[in-house]
């Protein structure tokens, strides 16, 4: 159980989406620990192990030596890693692997480019801004959209599937609707304010039996709005993911900022198959 103190050391020195307990607690359904400079989530016989400290440089040995110590205290059966880098020691024991790089957008001095600027007021001809604070039958039905079209693997699925569950958990979540002249729902966006330093775009989907045009730029720029109105200094865009989520995110000004590794394994040496550990571990980021 973390004290009130370590709970606001974290808050205050996130800078990743899975440092953010509002968001991990409900995600993972794991117990957060602190151990030195990194955090973790544990539960049953896993452990979700992350990799980026919280104040210092992050070098690799140092992380090896932590996750021992762990592994030695609570004897998993499973673990997932994420981290800038995979210690060269502990890539062998990967049986899954995977790289990325977080986005992020810098909110001082923004200015979007005005071609941008004349979707969004477009777009607002159209639709009307709500800010939220659950998931409707509505948003469940444009999830279920999205996965039949797009088919995302299982991770991105049972992280989908988690919003309803964790914003209804989360305080400082917040879900940014976009109605139609009907009052239909065309478009949402899932934020977490709960960083101190930065707000973190969480999930989107859009309509396409509602479709309004440019839905999802109105949405990021009210996004950068409530960012700005929370006094964060940044928004956290997650990963890059595909060619067009990339293109979307530099298209406003997002660059990559951070590199993403993710290993999972097990301490024993077995084989650990990726589709088996994500339905033992539940949805994560």
């Amino acid at each position: 159980m973390l004290s009130p103190e370590e709970k606001k050391y974290i808050s205050d020195r996130a800078y990743v989406p899975e440092h953010i307990l509002n968001l991990m607690i409900p995600i993972s359904k794991g117990e957060p620990s602190l151990t030195g400079d990194y955090i973790y989530f544990s539960k049953d016989n896993w452990i979700i192990f992350i990799g980026y400290p919280l104040s210092r440089d992050f070098v690799p040995e140092d992380l090896k030596k932590t996750i021992d110590s762990v592994i030695k205290k609570r004897q998993p059966e499973y673990v997932w890693l994420i981290a800038p880098e995979i210690p060269d020691s502990l890539a062998p024991s990967c049986r899954g692997r995977g790289s990325d790089q977080y986005y992020k957008l810098e909110l001082s001095g923004l200015k979007p480019k005005k071609d941008l600027i004349r979707l969004v007021r477009r777009a607002s001809k159209d639709l009307i801004i709500e800010k939220g604070r659950s998931i409707s039958k509505e948003h469940t039905e444009l999830i279920s959209e999205f996965m039949k079209k797009e088919k995302p693997n299982p991770l991105i699925r049972e992280h989908f599937l988690s919003m309803q569950e964790y914003v209804r958990q989360s305080e400082t979540a917040a879900v940014l609707n976009a109605l139609d002249k009907k009052d239909r729902l065309s478009a949402f966006y899932v934020v977490e304010l709960g960083a101190a330093d930065f707000a973190t775009y969480v999930v989107g989907c859009y309509s396409r039996k509602n479709y309004v045009p440019n839905a999802s730029d109105l949405l990021f720029s009210e996004m950068i709005t409530l960012a700005q109105n929370d006094g964060k200094g940044y928004i956290n865009l997650g990963l890059g993911v595909n060619e067009g989520i990339r293109r979307f995110k530099k298209k406003w000004g997002g660059i990559p900022f951070l590199r993403y590794e993710f290993c999972e394994f097990r301490p024993s040496g077995g084989h650990t198959d990726i589709f088996q550990m994500i339905k033992r571990l539940g949805p994560k980021l």
